[in-house]
């Protein structure tokens, strides 16, 4: 952001009393298009992926880090920078018959993990990075995108650098997988797995990214707050403490902050106080999972978490919070269960011992707890929003 650029929203802020200015700047799943801080490991990664630079593929590259290290940003952010630089004008499909660039053509497309599911799913979302024509959601098979994906490759001077997001995570298609659905166009494709641990068989470069360091989480609330919050309503004694408190995780920071800011507007207040980051804080579990996890869901599965979020599952075991589930929606107590036994498995929400003595016989019950922040996962869900 230039000086102009906070000059004005200072001046806008000035005109109303609402704490948020700009509710995308705050939150903890939008990444912003330089990420703060991250410029050595930005070198590294072009490093790894040097030989764009001479019209040749990479080798298969590895990007990992920590939760809350932004290896998701960093990614993004480079990516749509290439783009910008190898991709050409546009992304219209350019043939010996149709008009289009003749000049090669390198595509940098990211695929998050946690919504491409299924190879159908893969296919749409590279056709999607690689074209600005509409790629069908039904209708056709995934045969028919396998194919369209090969046609669309087929010329010597097109290739795609794909990178797989969330490639560890349980319910993500895996790195190896991607290869396999990546073999009738190897010739013409590149990867790059990013998450916490590079895959089983990786023989590439690794771009390691550390975790953040109490001065650099300071710049990033700093960052967002100057530009998603109004003047003057969070001390700067307040980021530094929540810098320290996240412990170099910047999600955790971001979840904070944007849950502080939701406390605030809802109470009507003129700033952030430190009892609305205190609650915040205490939203956001000790080695939670993202709030993008929860959000990444289907809309059914995102509303039983919301009313789990609601009920509070307190010294209930999971029947017993089922059925106060089923109670409130259209789903019957057998479905929510198998939705939370199925949430506990992606590592959403945790199944644990009821801390209760078990008086009788056999296994002793277990009721659950989330792992994800719920005031930022309330206020971004759709399902949320419904229910406020």
């Amino acid at each position: 952001m230039d000086l102009q650029e906070r000059i004005a929203r200072r001046r806008s802020a000035r005109r109303g009393s609402r704490v948020v200015v700009d509710r995308d700047q705050l939150s903890p799943v939008v990444h912003r298009p330089e990420p703060v801080g991250r410029g050595p490991v930005l070198e590294q990664l072009l490093d790894a992926l040097e030989a764009v630079f001479d019209g040749e593929l990479p080798p298969p590259v590895a990007v990992v880090g920590p939760s809350g290290a932004g290896t998701s940003a960093i990614v993004t952010a480079l990516f749509d920078a290439l783009n910008q630089q190898f991709g050409g004008s546009d992304r219209t499909i350019a043939t010996t018959t149709r008009g289009g660039s003749t000049e090669p053509v390198t595509w940098f497309v990211t695929v998050d993990g946690r919504h491409v599911e299924s190879p159908f799913a893969f296919y749409r979302a590279v056709l999607s990075g690689i074209s600005n024509e509409r790629v069908p959601e039904s209708g056709v098979g995934t045969d028919d995108l396998r194919e369209r994906l090969s046609d669309r490759l087929a010329r010597t001077d097109r290739r795609a650098i794909v990178a797989i997001d969330h490639h560890d995570e349980p319910e993500t298609l895996s790195a190896e997988r991607v290869h396999e659905l990546l073999a009738p166009v190897e010739d013409c494709t590149a990867t790059v797995a990013v998450g916490q641990r590079a895959p089983d068989d990786h023989r590439g470069p690794t771009v390691t990214v550390p975790t953040y360091r109490d001065h650099e989480l300071v710049d990033i609330v700093t960052d967002r707050a100057s530009t998603g919050l109004a003047a003057g309503v969070l001390d700067h004694d307040a980021v530094r403490e929540l810098a320290g408190w996240a412990d170099g995780n910047a999600h955790d920071a971001l979840a904070a902050l944007f849950g502080a800011a939701v406390l605030a507007s809802e109470t009507d207040a003129d700033r952030i106080e430190p009892a609305h980051l205190e609650r915040a804080w205490a939203d956001v579990p000790d080695d939670g999972v993202h709030v993008s996890r929860a959000l990444a869901l289907s809309k059914t599965r995102q509303r039983v978490l919301i009313e789990l979020v609601d009920i509070g599952p307190g010294e209930r075991s999971i029947r017993e919070i089922a059925t106060a589930i089923a109670d409130r929606s259209s789903l019957t107590t057998g479905t929510v269960k198998r939705f939370l036994y199925e949430l506990a498995d992606r590592g959403v929400i945790e199944r644990l011992p009821l801390s209760t003595a078990n008086n009788g016989s056999g296994r002793r019950p277990s009721t659950v707890a989330v792992r994800f922040p719920t005031i930022a996962f309330r206020a971004l869900s759709p399902i949320g929003l419904e229910s406020l």
